[in-house]
């Protein structure tokens, strides 16, 4: 039996940051109901054709999930929706702030009908009533809030900020849905009662901001911007090998200093030169530190270079392309890669963290647009006549 099997979760959901956080809540054996606009679906269906002529983010964050189209305005939207939350357990919920509540599924207009109830709603600000704030109605967007949380304020070269090529603002927020869906779940187990989430991208951002904040804290100087290298910590970056490969290293300590010299740079009486005798000096004269690695590794290969380091017990890693991630031999000696289905045929797709196999989790399709709608409303009463009449409305 999985975690989170018997759990059904309602969600409306669009993007990434609710989708994310439910896929994970389908992984550990919750059934996921994934309510989508009628015709179009959730927009995140139209990003790309990159997989299959699927789009890539749909495809990472929709697995396992029932797709039941329903027009939220259609007149007997509201029934059904009530037959769905009757038997749920979660909703979860990302549309814009207010359109929920507006709609009657807040967790104050559903508590007394659905008292266990987990009700999590995810915005870019904060959708507390009590407590709206100034920026509660504002469009919040991935980079917008990259933006707002000071990300791009310490993250790119010296002369031009650069966002992060995932998207960071609305992972976080999925995870910390996710996380405290589970926690709710426990709550529950021992109260009865359900509750409400009220996950914002930008607070989920600003915690993940809280080393530069404190760095930068009583109005101390920001960690600068220093490309792919650590910002405080030298040397800690990208260095180039010979053959035009990329290698990342990291020195912790001074003892790895002295190794590195010795043992890597094959320079030993570097590691007692004033300009290099600390972390904080070598940071100050990392342009100098930098030319003499670059020298140094312009005579080895790639292979050559993490071999030094390696038998150095230097920390190091390869600047890896997405070719060669798919092909990790990490990722492949461990057995994570799977396979999915989807619309357009199996996918290949990396277990859960976590999982030591597939029988552990639920790795179930991709749905196609509305592919659980009839056999969903069937389940909840409505006969043949009438889901006719609902295609034939426009509502299903």
């Amino acid at each position: 039996m999985k975690p989170l099997e018997g759990i059904t979760v309602v969600a409306l959901e669009h993007a990434i940051a609710a989708p994310f956080c439910t896929r994970q809540l389908a992984d550990l054996g919750a059934r996921v109901i994934k309510v989508e606009r009628p015709g179009t679906g959730d927009f995140a269906r139209g990003y790309d054709s990159r997989v299959k002529g699927l789009a890539s983010h749909f495809v990472w964050t929709n697995r396992a999930k029932e797709s039941l189209s329903l027009d939220l305005k259609h007149d007997e939207a509201a029934a059904i929706l009530a037959r769905l939350l009757a038997r749920a357990d979660v909703l979860v919920q990302n549309l814009a702030p207010g359109a929920a509540a507006r709609m009657g599924l807040s967790h104050e207009a559903l508590a007394d009908a659905h008292p266990k109830l987990i009700v999590c709603d995810i915005s870019g600000y904060g959708d507390d009533p009590d407590r709206p704030g100034p920026y509660r109605d504002k469009k919040a967007y991935d980079l917008l809030i990259q933006s707002e949380s000071g990300f791009l304020s310490i993250t790119g070269t010296p002369d031009e900020p650069a966002k992060a090529g995932c998207s960071i603002a609305d992972i976080a927020a999925g995870m910390y849905a996710y996380s405290g869906i589970l926690a709710a779940l426990i709550e529950r187990g021992r109260t009865g009662r359900g509750k409400r989430i009220d996950i914002s991208m930008l607070e989920s951002m600003v915690e993940w901001m809280s080393y530069p904040l404190y760095y930068a804290f009583d109005g101390a100087e920001p960690p600068p911007r220093s490309g792919a290298a650590h910002a405080t910590i030298y040397p800690y970056g990208p260095f180039p090998a010979g053959d035009g490969g990329v290698v990342m290293l990291g020195l912790q300590n001074e003892r790895e200093w002295q190794v590195f010299c010795q043992r890597v740079l094959e320079r030993p009486a570097l590691a007692g030169d004033p300009r290099f005798a600390s972390n904080a000096a070598r940071t100050v004269a990392r342009d100098a530190l930098r030319a003499i690695v670059v020298e140094a590794f312009a005579a080895l290969g790639t292979e050559q270079v993490v071999a030094r380091l390696d038998a150095a017990q230097i920390a190091n890693a390869r600047v890896n392309t997405m070719a060669e991630v798919w092909a990790h031999p990490q990722l492949r000696a461990r057995g994570r890669w799977t396979e999915v289905e989807t619309p357009s045929g199996p996918v290949p797709a990396l277990l859960p963290p976590g999982a030591r196999e597939v029988g552990e989790v639920r790795m179930d399709a991709v749905p196609a647009l509305g592919a659980h709608t009839d056999a969903l409303l069937a389940e909840l009463g409505l006969d043949a006549a009438a889901i006719a009449r609902l295609h034939e409305q426009g509502a299903v």
